[in-house]
């Protein structure tokens, strides 16, 4: 026994070890460490959208079942400092309450009026911000409305085709700046980014495309701002729940902040109707009228199949035909969708480029971008033949349907239909089971 460990306790000295592994840091436990860079700055603007970068990573990282994770990460961060109130902990909320919705907000106020309103606030919540006046000029507001933005000015710019738009809003307050989104409206409409910029971005955006001979013209229209933000509401919403999540280093990091401003104008499903039957059946019969093809049973029946891509895909509606939206159609949408006999897949290709420049011609396209849209069907073709007869690419009601008829099924009828629908599962399954996929 050496000296010094002479009359201790057994164990005295020594390093103790851990009974267990070190509990693993969550995004809300990293999110409030870096919360200290926000402690000193003076602009609101830039605490959102620290703040809006790391509830778009809990939007992006989660799995595909959780619905909750910004919540979660709400809740999380709020028992945080609950427990361990400190200066960058009250940054964080203070944050977070500038862009979460209601229902956040309370049990964020709860935790900012305790044990957490002993920390001082960070410099950018005591400057007196921009309300609307009576008459709808920004004025000086009172403490009770600091920190609010404004909407003002407002455009949006959509592509010749119909198959692209740019949302501006302009937003007065402690620092003015303007939200920008741009959406895809082929294959259902998706905010592809957004980002904030300076005031008078849109219309230096506008200038800079004017000068630029070769841009796709996208003019620049002045709307009210709460119908530029209901729009930006409602396609945040089908962007949400578009699988896999888009991964777009702005898009994320601006998600969070683009909510707050437009959560307020969200509109109900459905209230912006896409296409009439009434519409379809005066688009079809238009276009019979037309003169671009001959009027017959198999054109009137490649004209549905128009309309059904261009109700359900085209979020600039059936006359939306660009050249993205020609190349969706012929490569994905017909050789997984669609079932064409011989004739229709022989008259597909002219009776397309007619209902183009028919379609077009109808949105007052100028003739070269026609051609540009016109010249992507010979552009695509090629692999619409090769993806058309790959079995294995057609989806499952294709492969149902194409089963049925080489079975000699009449498809007018139900009770036929039916029928040899029960007998084809049960063939299926009894096959299944014979190749041992089912265990017992």
């Amino acid at each position: 026994m050496s000296p010094k460990s002479r009359g201790r306790p057994p164990g005295r000295g020594r390093a103790k070890r851990s009974s267990g592994s070190p509990r693993e840091l969550r995004l809300s436990d990293i999110a409030l460490r870096d919360a200290r860079r926000i402690v000193a700055v003076d602009d609101p603007l830039q605490a959102e959208l620290w703040v809006s970068g790391w509830l778009g990573q809990a939007w992006l990282t989660a799995t595909l079942r959780e619905r909750d994770a910004e919540r979660r990460f709400v809740t999380e961060l709020a028992g945080r400092v609950r427990a361990h109130p400190t200066p960058h902990g009250r940054a964080a909320l203070e944050a977070l309450r500038r862009v979460c919705d209601e229902q956040e907000r309370e049990v964020l106020t709860g935790v900012l009026t305790g044990p957490a309103a002993a920390q001082p606030a960070p410099a950018w919540t005591d400057r007196v911000d921009l309300v609307a006046g009576d008459d709808g000029e920004p004025e000086v507001g009172p403490e009770s409305v600091r920190g609010e933005w404004v909407p003002g000015a407002a455009w949006r710019s959509e592509d010749v085709w119909g198959g692209d738009r740019v949302l501006f809003v302009e937003f007065d307050g402690p620092s003015p700046h303007t939200l920008m989104a741009r959406i895809s409206d082929v294959a259902g409409a998706f905010v592809e980014t957004l980002d904030v910029l300076r005031p008078g971005a849109a219309e230096e955006w506008s200038r800079l495309r004017a000068e630029d001979p070769d841009a796709v013209p996208m003019p620049l229209r002045a709307l009210p701002a709460v119908e530029v933000l209901a729009d930006l509401a409602d396609v945040l919403r089908v962007t949400d729940m578009t699988l896999p999540r888009n991964e777009d280093e702005e898009f994320v990091r601006t998600r969070a902040l683009a909510w707050a401003r437009c959560r307020a104008y969200l509109p109900g499903f459905g209230e912006l109707a896409a296409s009439s039957e009434d519409e379809r059946r005066e688009l079809a019969a238009d276009f019979a009228r037309s003169g671009e093809i001959i009027d017959d049973e198999v054109t009137r029946s490649l004209t549905e199949i128009f309309l059904d891509y261009g109700t359900g895909y085209l979020g600039g509606g059936p006359l939306a035909w660009g050249p993205t939206a020609v190349e969706l159609f012929l490569t994905y949408y017909v050789p997984r969708k669609v079932v064409l006999d011989a004739a229709q897949r022989h008259r597909l290709p002219g009776a397309l480029r007619a209902w183009i420049r028919f379609a077009l011609t109808r949105r007052g396209v100028e003739p070269r971008w026609i051609a540009r849209a016109v010249e992507a069907v010979d552009e695509s073709l090629p692999e619409f033949e090769e993806a058309f007869d790959d079995a294995s690419t057609w989806g499952p009601a294709k492969q149902i349907v194409t089963e049925l008829e080489a079975r000699g099924v009449d498809l007018s009828d139900r009770e036929t239909v039916e029928r040899a629908m029960r007998e084809l599962n049960a063939e299926r399954l009894a096959r299944d089971r014979q190749e041992g996929r089912f265990d017992r």
